[in-house]
């Protein structure tokens, strides 16, 4: 697919999807949507890429829907089939990769639930982030339903999105939302340097499959998630990369990963086995 509403590059195992539409602050349009998520198949699929960074062109991250078209921005989408409000084929959670979210500006509505479904956030002390779809005459998307009150538990997922105020780049490192607050300028530099040291000292496979099930436990008893962890401990113990991990520590060097995410994948255990 050739990009035009983002970039992609991918540097010694990072990946860095921008967000590139600078002259309208990001706003999302259609094939943003979908260029995004044919990145994050590529990223998944492709054991060259480690970790995934996403960020944005300019000074913002993303500012919300495209709304050039006026009173015809949240038209009623009856006549097409295609339509979903979460418009990402792959969302972040799926790619079997870490992806950090280097939020260097602002990011508002599906800016913001957008970066929700990422790993980790780092976020602008400038900028102002909010879910301000409710003040639009729609509701939140990209199952931020589901992904906020994961991460800041109901109440204050109530707050964010029943109220749809903004807040800056302090509050939503005080709230959950984010990991870390910094400068917009360092936003994008502190992400990559996380990025670049994850691909470095952990396994592929190793992180893959945390990140799955790490994703999936909200929906497990603690019982299953031992047996999850069982499973999956069997798969990996015993090969090339549970050896190379404790030599690389012992031996003090960095260590060489030689598992694969694409071949190597186990067989994903039943939650009702």
């Amino acid at each position: 697919m050739e990009y035009t509403d983002i970039r992609f590059e991918c540097e010694a195992g990072v990946a860095t999807l921008t967000l590139n539409r600078p002259d309208q602050m990001n706003s999302f349009s259609g094939p943003m949507g979908v260029e995004l998520g044919h990145a994050y198949r590529r990223c998944d699929e492709d054991d060259a890429v480690r970790v995934v960074v996403l960020t944005g062109a300019g000074s913002a991250f993303c500012v919300g829907a495209d709304m050039t078209a006026g009173s015809e921005t949240f038209a009623s989408p009856n006549d097409d089939p295609q339509f979903s409000a979460s418009p990402l084929a792959l969302p972040a959670w799926e790619v079997r990769k870490p992806v950090i979210a280097a939020l260097n500006g602002h990011a508002i509505g599906i800016g913001l639930t957008l970066a929700l479904q990422c790993d980790l956030r780092f976020v602008a002390r400038e900028a102002k982030y909010g879910v301000l779809q409710v003040r639009r005459g729609v509701l939140p998307d990209c199952q931020a339903h589901w992904s906020l009150p994961r991460l800041v538990g109901m109440a204050k997922a109530a707050d964010i999105l029943l109220t749809g105020r903004k807040f800056g780049g302090d509050e939503a490192v005080e709230l959950g939302i984010a990991s870390r607050c910094l400068p917009a300028a360092e936003v994008l530099d502190h992400a990559l340097a996380v990025a670049r040291e994850m691909a470095v000292q952990t396994a592929p496979l190793s992180v893959a499959v945390t990140k799955k099930l790490l994703w999936q436990s909200s929906s497990l008893g603690p019982e299953e998630v031992e047996r999850y962890e069982t499973q999956l401990h069997h798969h990996l113990m015993g090969r090339p990369d549970a050896v190379e991990g404790v030599m690389a520590f012992l031996e003090r060097r960095t260590p060489q990963w030689t598992s694969s995410v694409a071949d190597d994948w186990p067989e994903w255990p039943d939650s009702e086995a």
